[in-house]
């Protein structure tokens, strides 16, 4: 298993399908080559000072050295977004928590700009006042 350590490889996962849990969400993304399976950890300045995230990032690592590479598909990418309740969230909870999202199918969410719904067309001619 490999580290993902380029920005771009976190911005192409971070468009793929993604599983939230309390403590972290994780993203996925299938790749087309051969290669490991690869896995990557960050977490934003909304979650606390510098120590925080890195404490956020070490519990997580963590978690994956624990886990049963089995449970991961070949072939895919993996992105694991840490969120606050990881610093307070019981190890053994977050390790069943990371079990059950690798087990669960992804929900897809595509970033981007929503799609408007279509709106009525404004009726032309004579316009009543009531």
């Amino acid at each position: 298993m490999d580290r993902l350590r380029q920005r771009a490889d976190f911005l192409a996962v971070a468009n793929g399908a993604r599983v939230n849990s309390p403590a972290f969400v994780l993203q996925s993304r299938r790749r087309d080559d051969g290669g490991p399976i690869r896995i990557g950890f960050t977490a934003t300045k909304k979650n606390g000072n510098a120590p925080e995230r890195n404490r956020i990032r070490r519990r997580l690592r963590e978690l994956v050295k624990r886990l049963d590479p089995v449970s991961m598909q070949p072939h895919h990418d993996y992105v694991l977004v840490g969120r606050r309740d990881a610093l307070s969230r019981d190890f053994a909870t977050m390790l069943d928590d990371l079990r059950i999202a690798f087990a669960k199918p992804a929900r897809h969410t595509p970033k981007g700009p929503a799609k408007a719904a279509p709106r009525d067309k404004p009726q032309t001619g004579l316009m009543t006042r009531e």
